[in-house]
């Protein structure tokens, strides 16, 4: 397998060859003339319509799939970055996924509490392989989010890097990149977990519901 090929193959978790994935890629590639155009397309669909909810994180690796993040129509930074990495394999698109110890700024209050800490150890956004460039693209936080908590929309042009902003819209301190990890051809669930369980404990699944989130953590 080349190295490219290794970024185009079905994995458990970025499962681009599933029947809604391959749908849902095809419909949001329709009528485009580049691979730019239908990495824009699919990541503005990550970006926007399936809206970010840090209560999605779960420490079991299903949890992660990308057919049933499209399914559930929500997810955290990993889960969108798995969706989006889905979607670029399936309209033909090498595709990846990276991560990042940031911190957050802005973090809602009772996001704090949840994880213990503005710090988020494993944010993950996903790598799109454009011509011979790997492009950086962060689809996480959605334009309704964004412009409840006023912070800039992470846009994109379909060529250049677009990560998450340091600075909301009145200049104050935003999302800050602690440090910055390898890339991966398949989610590093192991990795992840190993982490994110010391702050969400071992049994965390999604909370799909309100009534799915305890009063108190």
């Amino acid at each position: 397998m080349s190295d490219q090929e290794a970024y185009l193959v079905p994995t458990d978790t970025i499962d681009c060859d599933h029947e809604q994935i391959m749908a849902k890629a095809g419909e949001l590639s329709r009528g485009c003339t580049s691979a730019n155009e239908k990495a824009l397309s699919l990541f503005t669909f990550v970006r926007d319509a399936i809206p970010y909810n840090l209560y999605m994180i779960s420490v079991f690796k299903e949890d992660f799939r990308a057919s049933r993040i499209l399914e559930w129509g929500k997810g955290y930074c990993v889960q969108k970055a798995v969706l989006l990495a889905a979607l670029a394999r399936a309209a033909g698109i090498p595709s990846r996924l990276a991560f990042a110890r940031i911190r957050n700024h802005k973090v809602p209050e009772k996001a704090a509490r949840l994880m213990g800490t503005n710090v988020f150890p494993r944010h993950g956004y996903t790598q799109l392989l454009l011509g011979s460039t790997w492009v950086s693209v962060a689809p996480t936080f959605d334009s309704a989010l964004c412009e409840k908590i006023g912070v800039p929309l992470v846009g994109w042009d379909g060529r250049s890097d677009a990560v998450l902003p340091s600075h909301d819209l009145n200049g104050d301190k935003y999302i800050e990149y602690v440090e910055k990890f390898g890339t991966f051809a398949d989610l590093p669930f192991d990795w992840i977990v190993a982490e994110t369980s010391k702050r969400v404990g071992t049994d965390k699944r999604p909370w799909l519901t309100k009534g799915d989130i305890p009063l108190r953590r």
